[in-house]
């Protein structure tokens, strides 16, 4: 790779960090060939972008990116083989390496860190709080639901409470009948 393709590697990659949110670097140092394909079957699958890149391209394109300052706390990540994925959703990614390797033969790749809204993720026992994060549609939905609660319970109290007050009167009217 000459220094224009260098460059040029360096320009995309610090486009793609401004233009993403979200992004997971993982190990994938020990994977085989079969296993590396599996595993971007099911990135595809899922919608996340899975890119092998070189760590010295990568911190050069994170110390020219717009958050560049919070970058530097991944710069000790950058060791090894390095796969930048990203994803619509913040969790997507890590949903997807936890998918991967919830088949027992499968324990990479590592997650080595990952930027999520601003915010560090350092070290692979992270990826279960990642992997659990809500989407934005789940999010809302959760708003929803506990909004219509609390009125589905007081329309509920006012309908039984009407039924017991006519069972109630009923019985009451019968009662002087007689």
């Amino acid at each position: 790779m000459n220094k224009q393709e260098k460059n040029q590697k360096v320009e995309e990659l610090t486009t793609l960090l401004n233009e993403n949110k979200n992004f997971y670097l993982a190990d994938t140092s020990t994977i085989t060939g079969i296993k590396i394909n599996e595993f971007r079957r099911i990135c595809y699958e899922k919608n996340v972008n899975i890119s092998v890149v070189k760590n010295t391209l990568l911190r050069k394109a994170m110390e020219k990116s717009e958050n560049a300052a919070a970058f530097t706390q991944l710069h000790d990540t950058l060791v090894g083989n390095t796969a930048i994925l990203t994803g619509s959703q913040p969790s997507d990614p890590a949903r997807v390496i936890k998918q991967f390797r919830s088949d027992a033969t499968n324990t990479m790749p590592l997650l080595k860190g990952a930027f999520i809204e601003e915010s560090i993720y350092i070290g692979d026992e992270n990826l279960e709080t990642l992997s659990a994060l809500k989407t934005k549609n789940e999010l809302i939905a959760d708003i929803i639901a506990l909004l219509q609660s609390p009125a589905k319970n007081v329309i509920g109290a006012l309908q039984s409470g009407g039924q017991k007050l006519s069972g109630i009167v009923k019985t009451l009217s019968e009662r002087e009948e007689k």
